[in-house]
Parts: C-alpha cells; structure tokens; sequence
C-alpha cells in the first residue's frame, strides 16, 4: 500500500503523470487477462492458484530493493513490478474471492466478508505504521523485502487450509464458448449489470484520487514517511469501525443501500481533502479522508461482492468473477491517468475534488435506481441451463 508509491513518489522523483502511469500499470491485467482467467479458473481448485499468486507478488516485491541495490531501479522497473502485481491481483485475487464461497454458507457471505474486513483491519492499522518506520531506518526499497517475506508467510498458511470444491470439466474444452457462455450469464443479469456499471464509475474516480495522494502528503503537506505512515494507521480505524457494524447496517438498510451509503462515505472524505488548506488542518482532513475512505470501502465491497457471488451459480463463479473485475476495472486506467493529468495541470487537489464529486454524484443516481433499492436482501443464485453432455462435475478434495 505504502512502499511502492513511496519508492516511486521519494526516491525516484515520480512526476504526477508517471504517478498516474504507475497506478495504470496495474490495470493493465485486469484488461488483458480477466476474461480468459475466469474461463480457466472455473475448470481448476483455486486455492493452488492462490497461493502461487503470493508467491509470485513476493518475488516481484523482492526484486525492487535488488534492483536498487544494483543500481538499476527507474520507473520501468516499477512498472514492471506493478504489471506482474496486477496479473496476480486479476487471477489470484479472482481465486481467493472464490475460495469464500467454498467455507462460507452463500446467506452468511456479507457477514463473512466483514469478518474478513474486520481480520484485515490488523493488518491495516500495524502495516503503514510499520512501514513508515522501516522506509525511515532502512529506506522505502528495503523496506519492501518484508513484504515479499510476509506474502511468502501467507503462501505456507493458504497451503494449510482443506477445502472441497466442484471442478466442471467441459467435454472438448471449448475456451470461446465458455467464455461467451460467462459474459452472457453476466450480461443478462440486470442486478450484476448494474453493480458493474456503478462500481466502473467509481473505480475511476477511486483510483484518480489514489494516483495523487501520496503526492499530496509529501509534496503539498510536507510528511515525512513515518508521518504518511501513521495517517494511514487510520485506514485500519475505519476498518475495524465497519467491520464491526457494516454487516448490520447492510441487514438493515439491504445490501444495495448499503453500498451507496459506502460510495457517499468515501466521495465526502475525498472533497473533505480537496478543499481544506495545507497545515494542520489539511493533515487532519488527509487522514480524516483515509478513515472515510476505509470505511466506505469496507461498506461497499462485503456488499457488492456478497450480491454478486450470491446470484451466481457455482459453475460460473470463475467467469463471473473474472466478467466483473474486468467490467469494473475497465475505466480505472483512464481514471489513474486522468489523476495524473488533473494533477500535474490544475494542482493536486483538483483530481481529489474530481473523484469526490464524481462519486457524490454516482451516490445520488445509484440510490435512485430500482434494482439498488430492490436489493433489501441477497437474492438467490440464477438458474442457469448447464448441457449435461458436456459438463462432468466431480468433487476435488
């Protein structure tokens, strides 16, 4: 979360544009490999998948501080790091949602899923504070060998974990007739549909304001990294607040309110950083704007992932969800670039503002729609024709 940009923003001088391309770098596996990843993920287990994703994100995390010790650490290399970071995210991180719905009953996933954002939260609070720390002893690079150490750690825990799941084997192996077979289940769900269509405006204006933020804190407001790292200790207080009460709120309000509820959370902390001026007001409003941030995130995302693993059958929870990644992320590389241009030309502050207003905006038309309001409840899995000639499902311990 924290040493990368850092490295980035510190060490190498980053402009708000190479910011900017940074952030879209990691986009770019989503585009690319989404689709053809969720066709595969739903004919192998994905907890294997998992775990070598880890593996892989440490080994690309470890070659940063090998580069610098080299002397051949630039921006290409970070680009490089952040592409095979953002293939793992596209397939590992589509497997390890999956693996969810293997442990948890589908009617308990949005509990389950604040469970996790609650489990995170630990690591939210202790990790940029730690960071800080290691990037201020031992330099943002350095410090990027211990994450490569504690995702090789998460690699020997997932080895630990027994699953059963159902792996569909299709007769002949048809790639484009079960990838089209994916993305019209998607296509032709109105409730999926419309998740996908409001969390791509959001995750464009989420990921312009991430492209600047750290820019913010060390060029407009002057922290130190140790200082940077300590505000981000607030994310992890947001964490833990929604966590704790999100699912009820969600049980309350119905999960499609409860996402938007999270998107006007999050919109409001980032105009709150847009307009307060620098000093220790403007401190404050950023760490204030990490602690909505968090919070609203955690509302939105046990929301919309509960919905759309709960109205999906198990045989096309790979390509669902390697369809909605794609669908969602499509516009976060324009939104990342577009931070960085606001950025560079019309100030820091103007790509927070953008993203603020933006996803108020997308609050106030979401919560007008009437499949959000609709959603009061998870809805049951769709009924999806499977042909019984070509599918042979058998259970992988």
């Amino acid at each position: 979360m924290l040493a990368l940009p850092l490295t980035a923003a510190v060490l190498l001088h980053a402009t708000p544009v190479q910011m900017g391309l940074l952030s879209a770098m990691g986009i770019v596996p989503f585009v690319l490999l989404s689709l053809p990843a969720g066709v595969w993920l739903d004919r192998v287990r994905k907890l294997p998948v998992y775990v070598a994703g880890e593996t892989l994100a440490a080994f690309a995390l470890a070659s940063v501080p090998l580069a610098w010790w080299l002397g051949w650490l630039t921006m290409e290399w970070l680009y490089a790091v952040e592409l095979v970071i953002g293939a793992v995210h596209t397939v590992a991180g589509s497997a390890a949602q999956i693996v969810l719905t293997q442990v948890v009953p589908r009617e308990r996933l949005v509990e389950a899923h604040a469970k996790n954002a609650l489990a995170n939260s630990g690591a939210e609070v202790a990790g940029p504070g730690l960071a800080g720390l290691l990037i201020k002893l031992l330099s943002a690079p350095l410090a990027l060998l211990a994450d490569a150490g504690l995702l090789l750690f998460s690699a020997v825990i997932l080895r630990g974990i027994r699953v059963t799941e159902s792996v569909v084997a299709r007769g002949g192996q048809d790639f484009w007739r079960d990838l089209k077979a994916g993305l019209r289940f998607v296509l032709t769900n109105r409730v999926l549909v419309t998740l996908a269509l409001v969390m791509g405006v959001w995750q464009m204006a989420h990921y312009a304001a991430v492209t600047v933020q750290i820019l913010l804190a060390t060029r407009t407001l002057g922290l130190s990294e140790q200082q940077i790292g300590l505000c981000y200790i607030g994310m992890g207080l947001g964490t833990v607040t929604a966590g704790f009460i999100g699912h009820r709120i969600s049980a309350r309000l119905g999960p499609g309110p409860c996402l938007v509820v999270g998107i006007a959370v999050v919109a409001v902390g980032w105009l709150a950083a847009a307009v307060t001026p620098a000093g220790p007001f403007g401190v404050a409003a950023f760490a204030l704007m990490l602690v909505m941030f968090s919070t609203g995130a955690v509302l939105i995302f046990i929301n919309f992932l509960a919905l759309r693993q709960s109205v999906t059958p198990e045989p096309f929870l790979g390509r669902m969800t390697a369809a909605m990644r794609w669908l969602t992320l499509l516009a976060a590389g324009p939104g990342a670039l577009l931070g960085g241009w606001l950025g560079e030309h019309f100030g820091l502050r103007s790509a927070l503002a953008f993203a603020g207003g933006s996803s108020l905006l997308l609050a106030v038309v979401a919560w007008r729609l009437p499949v959000i309001q609709g959603l009061r409840e998870l809805p049951q899995a769709a009924r999806v024709g499977l042909d019984e000639a070509d599918a042979e499902v058998r259970v992988t311990p």
